[in-house]
């Protein structure tokens, strides 16, 4: 006759597993959790990457000074023209959203005020470049030979000056390595001083400073004693 034993571990009371989805919720036990800026980063930087891509497939046109040579250069290129301004587009759009989600998952504090003010001056200015953006795929020869008015583009780089200056203090406030702080806030006023002199600034200045932000936030690791008190300040929704 055969006798089965069932062997049982002690157990103190009150203590039951934890499954691996509760594990990552806490942030202390995987190595996902100790990134709470990773996802946010992501975003920016391939957004910043898909606006780089954008304006480089007739790249070129932005340095040619002859309107009719940029006008020739644009008519002869217009399929990938058109296409870059819809990739440049979706990067504009997608950028704030990334600063967006790194504002959410902030705590509460400075840093979490100048990262919503700065994600809120971008959401704002976004859109407004867009239209200059559909306006050149669409009307070539405004585009070359500059006509048309210029104050949404003035506005959009005005509210990007903004949102780098507080965005840059607001990392220098953080537990963030210093230098992509010091790069946004130190860029700001450079930036503001160029737009101010010439009514006229490469974009493409913004999205370099900020998609190498969004690489410090996707490093960024946070210790096990900081982890603790920062889900404590977040709802599971606002985790990254």
């Amino acid at each position: 006759m055969r006798r089965s034993f069932v062997v049982t571990t002690a157990m103190p009371l009150g203590h039951r597993i934890r499954l691996p989805r509760e594990r990552a919720m806490t942030g202390r036990e995987t190595p996902q959790g100790l990134r709470p800026y990773r996802r946010a980063g992501a975003v920016i930087v391939a957004a910043s990457t898909c606006w780089g891509i954008g304006i480089s497939f007739v790249g070129m046109v932005h340095a040619t000074r002859d309107p009719a040579a940029r006008l020739a250069m644009l008519q002869r290129s217009r399929g990938p023209w058109v296409l870059g301004q819809f990739l440049a587009a979706a990067g504009t759009m997608a950028v704030p959203v990334g600063f967006v989600r790194f504002a959410q998952a902030v705590r509460s504090g400075p840093t979490k005020t100048l990262a919503t003010g700065a994600a809120a001056a971008l959401v704002a200015g976004a859109p407004l470049f867009v239209v200059a953006l559909a306006d050149r795929a669409t009307d070539l020869e405004k585009f070359a030979y500059r006509r048309g008015a210029n104050w949404p583009f003035l506005t959009y780089s005005g509210l990007h000056v903004g949102a780098l200056a507080a965005l840059g203090a607001g990392l220098l406030l953080s537990p963030l390595k210093p230098w992509s702080g010091l790069t946004s806030a130190v860029g700001a006023p450079v930036f503001g001083a160029i737009l101010a002199g010439t009514k006229d600034i490469p974009p493409f200045v913004f999205y370099l400073v900020e998609g190498a932000i969004g690489a410090q936030l996707m490093r960024y690791e946070e210790g096990p004693a900081a982890a603790g008190p920062a889900q404590e300040g977040m709802s599971p929704g606002n985790q990254d």
